[in-house]
C-alpha cells in the first residue's frame, strides 16, 4: 500500500510508530480524552506496531497499531482517528494498512461507537460487548471464603502457571504480554489443591489503577480474587473491562465504588478463541491487548 494519503488539498504522510513516537501518540490519545500517561504508551509500543498519519507539517493526524501473539493471532489497537481524519477516509486507510500487516492471523479488536460501522464494512463480526468500570475503589463489601481456595499475591515463580491460565481464557499464548505486565503489576493468584486456577494483575495506569487480566473458572471465584486489590485500591481510581454484564461480579464492582461507565464492541475475525467455559478472561489487560 502507499504511504500517502491526500487529505483536502495535501498529502498526508503514514510512517511506522517508533519510540520517538511517544509525544504523537500522546497528542493524539489527548484529543480523544483517552487517558493513557507516557509509561503506558511506552508499554503499548514495546508490545506493538503501527502507523502515525501526519500532516504536511508534521502534525498527528490518526494512528493504528497490532499486537501480535503467538503465529496466528493479533489484537488490533490504538486505533486513534479523529473525526475530520475519520470523514477523509483516514480510518479506513489506516486499518487496511494494519490488516496487510497482519495477513494470515485471527484478528481481534475493541470497537467505540464511532468505529464499528468501519469495523463491520471490513468483515469484522461482533463478538460481545465490553463494560469500562471505573471509579474510587471503596466500602468493597466482605466475600465469604470459597471452599478450598487459597489466594497469595503474585510471585515471579507464577510466571508459567499465570501465562498457561492467561492462554488457556485468551484464546492465545501471549507470554511475552504477560511477561512485561507481570514486571509492572502486582496481583493475586488463586489455587485450589495446588493446583493454580485463576489470577488478577494490577498495575498503575491513566489516572490510577487498572485490573487486568482477570482470569477465573467463575464467577464467584473473580470476586474473591478482584477483593482484595480493590480493598488494597481504596481511595484510589481503579479501571477494569470486563465482559461480564450485570450478575455478581457487576454487582459487586459497583458496591466497591467502581460504576460502569462505557462500553466497546469486540470484534472478531477468524473464528472465536475467547473461551467460554472452564479458565475464562473476566478483566481485560487493555482495550489494545484484550
Amino acid at each position: 500500500m502507499e504511504d500517502t494519503l491526500r487529505i483536502d488539498a495535501y498529502e498526508a504522510q503514514i510512517v511506522p510508530i517508533r519510540p520517538e513516537s511517544r509525544g504523537l501518540l500522546h497528542e493524539l490519545t489527548m484529543s480523544v480524552l483517552w487517558p493513557h500517561r507516557d509509561s503506558d504508551l511506552d508499554l503499548l509500543m514495546r508490545l506493538g506496531a503501527g502507523y502515525v498519519a501526519l500532516d504536511a507539517i508534521g502534525r498527528p493526524m490518526g494512528a493504528a497499531m497490532h499486537f501480535p501473539m503467538g503465529d496466528d493471532f493479533a489484537m488490533l489497537g490504538m486505533m486513534v482517528t479523529p473525526p475530520r481524519l475519520q470523514a477523509q477516509g483516514g480510518g479506513r486507510f489506516l486499518l487496511k494498512r494494519i490488516l496487510q500487516d497482519c495477513a494470515g492471523r485471527d484478528i481481534r479488536l475493541n470497537a467505540t461507537r464511532s468505529g464499528y460501522r468501519l469495523y463491520l464494512s471490513e468483515g469484522f463480526e461482533r463478538v460481545t460487548t465490553i463494560h469500562q468500570h471505573q471509579g474510587i475503589a471503596g466500602g468493597v463489601p466482605a466475600t465469604d471464603p470459597a471452599s478450598n481456595l487459597e489466594l497469595a499475591i503474585v510471585a515471579p515463580a507464577d510466571g508459567p502457571a499465570i501465562r498457561e491460565m492467561d492462554a488457556a481464557a485468551f484464546g492465545a499464548g501471549r507470554g511475552a504480554t504477560i511477561d512485561a505486565l507481570m514486571a509492572v503489576s502486582n496481583g493475586i493468584v488463586a489455587t485450589r489443591s495446588g493446583r493454580p486456577c485463576g489470577f488478577a494483575l494490577m498495575r498503575r495506569f491513566g489516572k490510577g489503577h487498572v485490573i487486568g487480566p482477570l482470569v477465573a473458572e467463575s464467577e464467584e471465584m473473580a470476586i474473591q480474587i478482584v477483593a482484595p486489590l480493590l480493598r488494597q485500591s481504596e481511595g484510589s481510581f481503579v479501571r477494569i473491562d470486563t465482559p461480564q454484564e450485570g450478575g455478581a461480579l457487576t454487582a459487586f464492582l459497583t458496591a466497591s465504588g467502581v460504576g460502569a461507565m462505557d462500553t466497546v464492541t469486540e470484534m472478531r475475525k477468524g473464528p472465536h478463541r475467547r473461551a467460554t467455559e472452564g479458565l475464562r478472561t473476566y478483566g481485560l489487560a487493555a482495550h489494545s491487548l484484550g
